[in-house]
């Protein structure tokens, strides 16, 4: 019976590193772990997180070089704490499933602005946040499976509006990071 059990296991594991490797899609709606107006609690992030992994996205002709917030602590800390970024970088952040998201600048010191992207890849709105301003931004559509961070104002100056198609190096945004690609 042992045996039973131990090749099972085996088998088991064998199966599952036959799927493969997708970036864990985030779950939470919001850029940071605590709901707006509570006081910062003790799983709050207390520092910039380390440069993340990235991928190059084109928004029209317009080629920008993202972190990728996948996990819940990379979502949760997204660009908390940091002082500068560069004007054609940002941050791209990828739920589960497709929702109403809502972000806000807590422990965020940089003027940005978030494209909210729906699971076709198009931008569906964009809206300026204010340093430090607990106030959440919340999508207008329940389809949001995307957002991207950028410098405040770099959607306008690269004439970039909501019915913008957003892809990546690897194709669409589905294709990156949903495809079970074998």
């Amino acid at each position: 019976m042992r045996w039973f059990a131990l090749i099972s296991l085996i088998l088991a594991g064998a199966f599952a590193g036959c799927q493969k490797d997708t970036p864990p899609a985030a779950s939470p709606t919001t850029a940071s772990a605590n709901s707006p107006g509570r006081p910062a609690g003790p799983s709050d992030p207390t520092n910039a997180q380390p440069k993340l992994k990235t991928i190059r996205l084109w928004l029209g002709t317009a080629e920008v070089q993202a972190e990728l917030a996948l996990s819940f602590d990379q979502v949760r800390t997204g660009l908390m704490y940091r002082t500068n970024m560069a004007e054609d970088a940002g941050m791209l952040f990828v739920f589960a499933r497709p929702q109403q998201a809502s972000f806000y600048m807590r422990h965020t010191l940089i003027p940005l602005s978030v494209a909210y992207i729906n699971a076709d890849g198009d931008i569906v709105e964009i809206n300026d946040m204010k340093p430090l301003d607990e106030t959440p931004i919340v999508a207008a559509s329940d389809d949001v499976q995307y957002a991207l961070e950028m410098n405040k104002g770099w959607f306008e100056r690269h004439k970039i509006s909501s019915g913008t198609l957003v892809r990546t190096e690897f194709g669409s945004l589905a294709e990156t990071f949903f495809s079970r690609r074998q």
